[in-house]
């Protein structure tokens, strides 16, 4: 494939060492003395550090950067390529893309943000491979090929510019990638997608991720960064989860706070609910009176006589149960999908696989299973037994860590110290029963459960206590009803936001000029939008009030498509100063201006006018919602004002109807209810056409 009438070059690889730590990086030292916006930054970012592969030439409006780095320090002899991390950048031109509008700045709040001219696509894929490589997939078979193969060798078929291009906008949209974060021009971005190891990342933790991300972010100058917390842990919704047991979402820990959340919820309630539901007394859930005891008593039993301290509420019961969680993953962690090494020996490097552990278990299920009754069987005997299956190392391994495995038939091996002579043993027990035979084994804190028996009860538990769709029948109706309600907000609330405060900015120590301009258009009409965010300038110290319209002008037209003919015209409050006057002299210690300008002549740029789209709609629900929130919704066929559906009665799992009417519309008609026509179904409905991020509620894994 020839480039611009030139045959495509490879790049010159890189020696590992050479290359930028993704645990580091970018480091404090690397951003600029002087405060610069991001729309500087990130120019100066991608030149400094990042390479352009020949293939992004042929689309201008999609230009792909590239950053490969290391992951922590490489070892002598390692395979270096599994501990290699690209980061792509996509360059994403608005006023030619396929999707001009921005779902995420809808549902956050940002939808009166004029158009930014650039989107900033910050992604790692989860295959280890790169968007601007030379490698893609055949779009009718999937075979890879080098970007200089026009047919694919299995098929035939010969790749076009519009294959690449429909891939490339493929992978804006895949859910599957370990880090996806877009920045508009203007600095405020979204956080898409943060995949950890348990989403498919082999190196990568989802705390590696964030802690990047959260750097990046600081070194472009980001204002600020949404995030729609629909995030899974243990096939679990982790932002309940993690809202119990630590009092705020997850993305909390890098500063991302509660900014709104669906059907009109404010912080208060968000905070309210946190606390009743963690604070909900356990033997809430646990008085049954004379009734047998149940599963729920007998595992909340169970963790207590674990627990070194008395477990007294939800909270209390949560955190214990992800603290063992925690330790075992951290004990088991040795041992992977493919091989475990163990510490050096005299002898060399011992390798287990996965396989040759399972087997070893499996043949230690089948001696306890032809142990009669409920006798245990000691270390010594159980070893003896099966000694010709395996080395003695990986016995003593897999002995170590078969107290909690989980056997066939719902059968689980319980582990205890003999209360006469100390040593090991072991038995297998039905699920249930074990989790009472062991409560009162003075030893057994010394053999707590697999992390597989671990996330099972958590999962149960959270079931049972937490999920107000599953939760079991307990106590007064007043309190399970509180807990019920108290679940479904913190399961509404999903966008959470974090300020990086790029308003607070220093005056470059006297050697610049560092003003916030906010926007003011004279004769403003209904194609150009309210006033956007402000913009930072910034300018040398003897810089003039010219200098400063000159540049600001420059500002919101590099910013906004809307303002592309826009013209400065005069600072407020600064009536009849001359243009020669300098800036330092007459504003002080000010750092923020308002400037007025027009935008010259009929540009016809109408559908960049705002974030939300060019079609006019009206939400104003029963819940108090007055924009839209993400959540699914429908229109009056009367009065066309959009509602949520859940607050119009319609569960989230029914089927919209053909035709609806609002209470307001009944009441002046006199009419019932009939069937209307779903938001989330009908995108156009609601303002957008070719929205970018269009799975807005798309599940992921932090972890």
């Amino acid at each position: 494939m020839v480039v611009n009438g030139m045959p495509m070059k490879r790049m010159k690889r890189r020696v590992t060492a050479d290359l930028y730590d993704f645990l580091t990086f970018p480091s404090s030292a690397s951003g600029s003395s002087v405060s610069t916006p991001f729309r500087v930054n990130v120019r100066s970012f991608l030149t400094k550090h990042a390479l352009m592969p020949p293939p992004s030439s042929l689309f201008p409006h999609l230009m792909t950067w590239q950053i490969l780095f290391r992951v922590g320090d490489a070892t002598e002899g390692s395979d270096s390529s599994s501990a290699m991390v690209f980061l792509d950048v996509v360059e994403e031109d608005v006023a030619r893309s396929r999707s001009i509008y921005c779902d995420q700045c809808r549902v956050v709040g940002w939808s009166g943000h004029p158009v930014c001219s650039k989107r900033y696509h910050f992604i790692i894929k989860a295959d280890g491979n790169s968007i601007g490589g030379y490698h893609k997939p055949c779009v009718r078979c999937g075979d890879i090929l080098h970007f200089s193969e026009l047919r694919c060798k299995s098929c035939s078929h010969v790749t076009t510019t519009d294959d690449v291009e429909d891939w490339v906008y493929h992978q804006l949209e895949d859910t599957t990638h370990l880090l996806h974060g877009v920045i508009h021009s203007n600095g405020y971005g979204h956080l898409l997608r943060v995949n950890g190891r348990e989403g498919g990342s082999r190196v990568l933790s989802g705390f590696h991720i964030m802690d990047f991300w959260d750097r990046l972010c600081k070194t472009l100058a980001v204002r600020k960064v949404s995030v729609m917390d629909v995030s899974k842990k243990f096939g679990l919704e982790y932002r309940l989860l993690h809202a119990i047991t630590k009092g705020r979402s997850w993305y909390g820990d890098w500063g991302y706070e509660f900014v709104a959340g669906s059907f009109a919820l404010t912080f208060d309630a968000y905070k309210s609910a946190v606390e009743t539901l963690s604070s909900l007394p356990l033997p809430s859930f646990l008085q049954q009176g004379l009734r047998p005891c149940t599963r729920l008593q007998d595992i909340n039993s169970f963790y207590q006589s674990l627990s070194k301290c008395e477990l007294v509420n939800i909270k209390d019961l949560f955190c214990f149960l992800m603290s063992l969680i925690h330790d075992a993953h951290k004990s088991s962690s040795r041992v992977g999908d493919a091989t475990w090494k163990k510490p050096r020996t005299s002898s060399g490097v011992l390798s287990w696989s996965g396989a040759d552990v399972g087997r070893v278990e499996e043949a230690m299920f089948r001696v306890l299973r032809a142990v009669s009754g409920s006798n245990w069987v000691s270390y010594r005997a159980l070893r003896g037994a099966v000694c010709r299956v395996a080395p003695p190392q990986l016995l003593d391994h897999c002995l170590m860590e078969l107290g909690g495995k989980m056997a066939a038939e719902r059968m689980v091996v319980n582990a205890r110290h003999n209360p006469d002579s100390g040593a090991l043993e072991y038995r297998l027990d039905p699920q249930d029963i074990s989790i009472t035979t062991t409560c009162n084994d003075s030893c057994v804190a010394n053999c707590p459960p697999s992390e597989e028996v671990l996330k099972q009860d958590l999962k149960f538990l959270y079931e049972s206590m937490l999920h107000p769709q599953t939760m079991l029948s307990y106590g007064p109706d007043l309190t399970r009803n509180l807990a019920i309600s108290s679940a479904e907000k913190l399961l509404d609330c999903k966008q959470f936001v974090k300020d990086y405060k790029y308003e607070k900015l220093s005056s470059g120590n006297g050697v610049m000029v560092c003003l916030s301009c906010q926007l003011e258009l004279v004769d403003q009409s209904e194609e150009i939008a309210p006033d956007p965010p402000p913009e930072l300038v910034v300018l040398p110290v003897n810089a003039t009030v010219s200098d400063l319209k000159i540049e600001a002008s420059k500002a919101f037209q590099q910013v906004y498509l809307a303002f592309r003919r826009f013209q400065a015209e005069e600072l407020l409050g600064y009536g009849g100063v001359e243009d020669s006057n300098q800036v330092k002299l007459l504003l002080g210690s000010t750092e923020s201006v308002r400037v007025r300008g027009r935008c010259l002549g009929k540009n016809g740029l109408n559908k960049f006018r705002v974030e939300r789209g060019i079609e006019r709609w009206t939400v104003d629900c029963i819940c108090g919602a007055k924009d839209d929130d993400g959540e699914r919704m429908l229109a009056c066929d009367v009065c066309g004002v959009w509602q949520h559906t859940r607050c119009s009665g319609i569960n989230d799992s029914d089927a919209v109807p053909a035709k609806f009417v609002c209470y307001r519309c009944r009441e002046s008609l006199q009419m019932t209810p009939i069937v209307g026509q779903c938001k989330n179904e009908t995108i156009s409905s609601v303002g957008s056409n070719g929205n970018f991020g269009k799975s807005l509620t798309t599940p992921y894994d932090v972890r």
